[in-house]
């Protein structure tokens, strides 16, 4: 299951770029499918992954983790709803919270294997 979970995190991550850079072109109209779906993709992909330990930090940034997941998908209905950038903004705090669990969880874990 391991090698599924990490070709469903590629192929999305790599629709939720598509579909961002999308909507700066003519194709504007199917940008929000394309990222949406690939965001979705993501998300599934970060739920299912296990963690490796069960320590309280683990924990936490597992939450925060699942937070920034959820911020990707929720910045796709902005890109449905709003009519301007305002999806801008969820996407940056999706992608800092995103790229902060991504150094922190395996930096965490190595810590309680040395344990």
């Amino acid at each position: 299951m391991k090698p599924f979970i990490s070709a469903l995190f590629s192929v999305g991550a790599l629709m939720a770029l598509v579909g961002a850079v999308l909507f700066i072109t003519p194709w504007k109209e199917y940008a929000p499918y394309i990222y949406t779906i690939g965001a979705g993709f993501v998300a599934l992909a970060q739920i299912n992954t296990p963690l490796q330990a069960q320590s309280k930090i683990l924990k936490r940034l597992r939450v925060q983790q699942i937070f920034g997941a959820i911020a990707l998908v929720l910045t796709g209905a902005f890109m449905f709803f709003t009519h301007s950038n305002e999806w801008i903004a969820c996407l940056t705090i999706a992608a800092v919270l995103e790229l902060y669990t991504a150094f922190r969880i395996p930096q965490e874990e190595e810590k309680a294997k040395e344990k």
